[in-house]
């Protein structure tokens, strides 16, 4: 299968998986093209263990690891910079904009990493279950369980806060 192909066949799963964890429309769309740039230069380390759906969008998640480091590190120098003069949103703006929104986002957040993923991944990023289970490489009812098993840990952890 040639990249173009291969390009055309994952480049939504990718895209949208990449909104979920980006919940930025711009960045997403960037992320999504260096993960295919990536997938092109280390094509001969991919040996067909996993699916190649698997193999893209851990190279995503990869670089928005890398993108949140970046940010991280300047985050200290953007203290300098004034950052006034872009209008658009920032990912941050979109997803704290409800104050439910953000009390169900921080308990998200308190989930393991794996559960956190299927839960962003189903919540923002619209994927089936099927598609969830392709990206980890494993069943849709795995993908419903971890859902279902996630869910039920957040409103248990709503429930004691509102007791």
């Amino acid at each position: 299968m040639e990249f173009n192909e291969i390009y055309q066949e994952y480049g939504t799963l990718v895209y949208r998986f990449l909104m979920s964890l980006t919940q930025h429309e711009q960045l997403a769309e960037e992320l999504t093209q260096e993960t295919f740039y990536q997938a092109i230069k280390s094509a001969d380390k991919f040996k067909g263990n996993s699916k190649v759906s698997t193999w893209l969008c851990q190279i995503a998640k990869h670089l928005w690891f890398q993108e949140l480091a970046k940010r991280k590190r300047q985050e200290g120098q953007s203290e300098l910079l004034d950052d006034h003069d872009d209008p658009s949103p920032t990912p941050d703006q979109i997803l704290f904009s409800s104050e439910n929104k953000v009390e169900l986002f921080r308990l998200i957040h308190k989930l393991s990493e794996t559960n956190k993923e299927v839960m962003l991944l189903r919540i923002n990023g619209d994927f089936s279950f099927k598609e969830i289970g392709e990206v980890f490489g494993k069943s849709e009812n795995w993908a419903r369980v971890t859902f279902y098993r996630a869910k039920q840990k957040i409103i248990e952890r709503m429930s004691t806060y509102e007791s």
